[in-house]
């Protein structure tokens, strides 16, 4: 397994845990699920819930898989070996290489009602609030 990089006590900390990928070693209070992630992905909070944007340029939907198990999402793509297109290139700058990503996901967000689409290259995955445990905002009487 690489070896991934220790906590730092600088480093902000989310006490609600809603994605630790990377962060920590195995050695840690929190175990992370693959070794460092090696692609393009981009991940926040929004109003709503969590928003992953995947850079898949050039691939077609049929090429990723989503799975969701127990409370685990994992976006894997195993690129197509083509024989016989060996191309002698001058500069080479776009990934197009295989990927298998995954994240334990909090249990204050709702897998079972993860959307995902495609759009100018990015994949977006949207996983929203579980109702139950989503913010809510109270008025004041």
């Amino acid at each position: 397994m690489t070896q991934l990089t220790r906590w730092n006590s600088n480093w902000t900390f989310d006490p609600f845990d809603v994605v630790w990928k990377n962060i920590l070693d195995s050695n840690s209070t929190f175990n992370t699920i693959e070794s460092k992630i090696n692609y393009p992905v981009d991940i926040y909070e929004t109003e709503t819930g969590l928003r992953f944007e995947l850079a898949v340029v050039g691939l077609d939907k049929s090429d990723i898989e989503i799975l969701v198990e127990s409370d685990i999402l994992r976006i894997t793509h195993n690129k197509k070996e083509t024989e016989g297109t060996e191309k002698s290139y001058l500069q080479r700058g776009i990934a197009r290489r295989s990927f298998d990503l995954a994240w334990k996901i909090a249990s204050k967000l709702n897998l079972n009602k993860l959307e995902a689409n495609m759009d100018k290259g990015l994949l977006i995955i949207d996983i929203p609030y579980a109702e139950e445990k989503a913010p809510k905002k109270v008025t004041i009487k």
